[in-house]
């Protein structure tokens, strides 16, 4: 191929219990397609959860931080999983497909110019379903274009993916390395990037049909390896941007297409704060931008100090999740802590005293690991409503490559091999008991849900 190939960009379906527009962006094949464009490549992009798509007709609902719920279908559990994973008894929740119809995304990609290549993405490992669904559809339509599938799910069950996904290549860990041999080898075009790590080119979210906000890294990886998180699997180099580059993104997001609302995706955002996040606000606010921040993936409680806490507020930051995770700090307790309770006051008293509202910071509480007693959730929601913040459960999904894989898979009520679907931590994989289900769910109704606005 002499001519510039032209790559399609696929985020496909999720197929859940329940989903929400959470600030959800594909940034890291936004951030291909950008590389792509960047290097004279002709990108088009296609998005299964589009809640702009223009054949929604009716209102779409939008809360004030950019987020909304997506179009939602019911389907078959069993129709969505191969044979060998058919469901469990027991599963009786409704299953549902969430983003846009079969037949949008059909006619989309019929009527477009043929690609040359298709990259999909994937996110949540349960969400496998979902991936295969938007493969098969793909396939109907363009049966000889080589699909590649790329990310969470594509990393973290490499071979279920390369047995289960239907694609013809499966790429495990981050794209960018192996880009410039993805396009050669499947389309012939000798690409040729130059873009380091530290300092990519912007995620190409013009391409999607509406921003009502926009994601934002300013750094990969995180320092902390917890039991349960995979981020050090999935990012096992911690890499920062350039402070002025990432200024520069949230100009060019803001003055260019009008958005308010950034949601930074960082494991670790203050971690080295008085060298990067710090210096990073202080240009914001010097800029007088009119901003709001959020921290959906939560902020280390050790690094809110008062000089912090006091830039967070100045800045714009309206919604504060802190990553507590329990308020048993015995010194026998089961998992690793990276807190303590003295760390955890602090952190709330240089945030209300720097402005917060208490109602806009939440903490974090994993709840459903393996042999929890669902004693210590209830005391430590009860310790963080003593901080008078709001508790936030964070239910657990089993994810592989963890230290706590192993452990789950032995203690869960399913056969967790046999379909990642059986991680999903709607179904509370790991507590086997019905009462304690029940007692679950009504903790839940106690706590506060991040998909509420």
């Amino acid at each position: 191929m002499t001519d510039p190939p032209h790559v399609l960009c696929v985020n496909p379906w999720i197929h859940d219990f329940a989903a929400f527009d959470f600030w959800l962006k594909p940034l890291g094949l936004l951030t291909l397609a950008g590389m792509l464009r960047q290097a004279g490549i002709r990108v088009s992009y296609m998005d299964c959860l589009d809640r702009f798509h223009p054949k929604e007709t009716g209102f779409v609902k939008t809360g004030w931080d950019g987020r909304g719920p997506f179009r939602k279908t019911p389907v078959l559990l069993s129709d969505m999983l191969p044979p060998a994973a058919s469901p469990l008894p027991g599963i009786k929740k409704p299953f549902s497909r969430y983003g846009i119809l079969p037949d949008w995304f059909r006619n989309d990609l019929a009527s477009m110019d043929p690609p040359d290549l298709i990259l999909v993405t994937s996110l949540m490992t349960y969400w496998a379903s979902g991936v295969t669904e938007t493969i098969a559809v793909i396939r109907s339509v363009f049966p000889d274009v080589p699909v590649i599938l790329g990310g969470k799910y594509a990393t973290l069950c490499h071979d279920h993916a390369t047995v289960f996904s239907g694609a013809d290549h499966v790429v495990p860990g981050p794209g960018e390395p192996v880009l410039e041999e993805i396009v050669a080898r499947f389309t012939g075009f000798p690409l040729c990037l130059d873009t380091p790590p530290e300092d990519p080119p912007f995620p190409a979210l013009d391409l999607c049909s509406k921003l009502t906000y926009a994601p934002v890294l300013t750094a990969r990886g995180c320092p902390f390896s917890c039991d349960y998180c995979a981020s050090s699997f999935l990012e096992p180099r911690r890499v920062r941007r350039s402070v002025d580059r990432v200024f520069e993104e949230i100009c060019h997001w803001h003055h260019g297409y009008r958005i308010q609302n950034v949601a930074f995706y960082d494991d670790a955002l203050l971690v080295n704060g008085p060298t990067h996040a710090y210096p990073l606000m202080e240009k914001i606010i010097e800029a007088d931008l009119d901003l709001f921040f959020h921290t959906p993936n939560a902020l280390h409680v050790r690094e809110i100090t008062v000089e912090a806490a006091e830039l967070m507020f100045r800045v714009g930051f309206k919604t504060i999740r802190l990553g507590l995770e329990t308020a048993v700090f015995s010194k026998n307790r089961r998992h690793d802590i990276k807190v303590q309770a003295d760390d955890f006051f602090k952190a709330v008293a240089a945030l209300k005293k720097a402005g917060f509202d208490p109602g806009q910071i939440g903490a974090y509480l994993l709840c459903g690991l393996p042999d929890q007693d669902l004693d210590d959730v209830a005391d430590s929601m009860a310790f963080v409503r003593s901080a008078g913040i709001l508790p936030v459960l964070a239910f657990y999904s089993p994810i592989p490559h963890t230290l706590m894989w192993e452990t789950a898979v032995a203690r869960a009520r399913f056969d967790l091999d046999r379909h990642p679907v059986f991680t999903n931590n709607s179904l509370f994989p790991c507590v086997r008991s019905d009462a304690d289900r029940q007692r679950i769910s009504r903790l839940k109704n106690q706590g506060v849900s991040d998909i509420v606005y």
